[in-house]
């Protein structure tokens, strides 16, 4: 019997593996799965003036894609100037000596998770490959190349999309048409929410990826999903309605869509998990 990162070279007689042989194995993928994010995140770290000015800054632009392409749909479709976005030219504010520093480390730590995700993925697959069944590693290698793809998607939706218009509708908002309240923003709050929204975006649309899983694991039924779907449907529309900054029902369509696209591709994926593995028995 194989066991997870068997080898030739490693592997009893019989073939099987210690536990602490696995250990071992397991040890020297996630080195070198650290070694290229910490590769990744010190490039990062060097080409500073290129990731902050036109990446993480780029938001706070204008000229930013985002904008350009939402004002011109605007246009496009009849709805003037309520999809056009102005952004609010303000410097962000750093209050304390090492807020630069320690964001600028986070932000090469995680511009290397985010480039060195499709590495760490393969090394997993390389991982367990001694243990799957020759039938069983073209869906595995399917599943790194999807789950690489789909993640890279979220994390490109959540930077071009959901957080330029969480940002601008948030920057923007007041509590009363006063002068007692001032937002101005910190560097450090910038960062958190574009790190974390961009972060969180990725890992929803793993989300068919966590469905098979689960299905597999029969925590999770077809039924269940298509059940609850009106359920889902009303959570999707509430959250596109709260990070769009116009009430307009275009913009709200470009958040909400994708996330209900996903929730069906889930369903697709939980049903065929338990149609293959009724063929497998």
């Amino acid at each position: 019997m194989a066991f997870f990162g068997s080898d030739k070279t490693t592997a009893s007689p019989t073939g099987e593996m210690s536990f602490l042989q696995h250990l071992e194995a397991l040890r020297w993928h996630l080195v070198r799965s650290a070694a290229v994010i910490f590769i990744i995140g010190i490039s990062a770290f060097c080409f500073n003036d290129f990731v902050f000015d036109t990446v993480i800054f780029g938001p706070l632009r204008q000229d930013f894609v985002t904008y350009d392409v939402m004002c011109k749909l605007g246009h496009k479709i009849g709805s003037g100037d309520i999809m056009c976005i102005t952004v609010k030219n303000q410097p962000l504010q750093t209050l304390s000596a090492s807020e630069q520093f320690f964001n600028h480390m986070w932000i090469s730590l995680l511009t290397g998770i985010i480039l060195g995700f499709p590495y760490v993925l393969w090394e997993l697959w390389k991982f367990i490959r001694p243990a799957l069944k020759d039938k069983e590693l073209g869906p595995a290698k399917i599943f790194v190349v999807i789950a690489s793809i789909l993640f890279l998607i979220g994390i490109f939706f959540g930077y071009y999309l959901l957080f330029p218009m969480s940002y601008n509708f948030l920057i923007n908002y007041k509590v009363s048409s006063g002068p007692h309240v001032q937002t101005n923003n910190t560097f450090d709050d910038y960062i958190s929410l574009i790190s974390t929204m961009t972060l969180v975006s990725g890992i929803v649309f793993e989300m068919p990826v966590l469905a098979y899983f689960l299905t597999r694991l029969t925590l999770l039924t077809p039924e269940f999903m298509s059940k609850y779907r009106k359920h889902a449907v009303i959570i999707i529309l509430i959250a596109a309605a709260v990070i769009t900054p116009s009430p307009d029902v275009a913009s709200q369509m470009l958040v909400a869509v994708p996330m209900y696209l996903l929730y069906e591709i889930s369903i697709y994926v939980s049903r065929w998990t338990i149609k293959k593995h009724k063929l497998n028995q």
